[in-house]
């Protein structure tokens, strides 16, 4: 996908985008590329989360664009000011991998996985459908999204490119 429009999402960042701009994220290893996107209206919206849960921030002032459970209502939200509608949304998501193998099965170890979780329960409590995901193994991702087509680009260094 080579575009001239392409929005920027950093980590633990969130953005929307229409008319054909590209959401674009790089550096996605335990990390979780969610999109979201209202074909009807054509307005799409991504998040870089890190972490599951705001429970653990010790930050006094918490970044919601960091965390599973704060980022993606705000998006929701976004998306909604923007013109979309949420009972349209659908979502697809890429990441979450487990980047080094540990000896230990400690939950506190298994950020990609638990990520991935989180994700899904969000989804779930707003009635979201997750139409794709390309989630969990070892390696990175950088991921587009295409807010005309709703295909999300996935591109690793050890499985190529998919579209999904």
């Amino acid at each position: 996908m080579m575009h001239e429009n392409v929005v920027k999402v950093g980590m633990a960042d969130l953005n929307i985008a229409s008319n054909g701009a590209i959401l674009k994220t790089t550096g996605l290893g335990s990390c979780v590329g969610l999109t979201l996107f209202d074909e009807r209206t054509k307005v799409a919206g991504m998040v870089h989360v890190m972490l599951p849960s705001s429970d653990i921030a010790r930050e006094a002032s918490i970044n919601i664009a960091k965390y599973a459970d704060t980022s993606i209502p705000h998006l929701i939200n976004l998306m909604k000011q923007a013109g979309a509608e949420p009972r349209r949304f659908v979502a697809k998501m890429a990441g979450g991998a487990q980047m080094f193998a540990f000896t230990s099965n400690h939950d506190s170890m298994r950020i990609g996985p638990r990520n991935v979780e989180s994700c899904k329960e969000m989804l779930k409590k707003y009635s979201i459908p997750l139409l794709a995901e390309d989630t969990g193994a070892n390696y990175g991702r950088t991921v587009e999204f295409d807010s005309m087509t709703g295909m999300l680009l996935i591109r690793s260094v050890q499985q190529g490119v998919k579209e999904i």
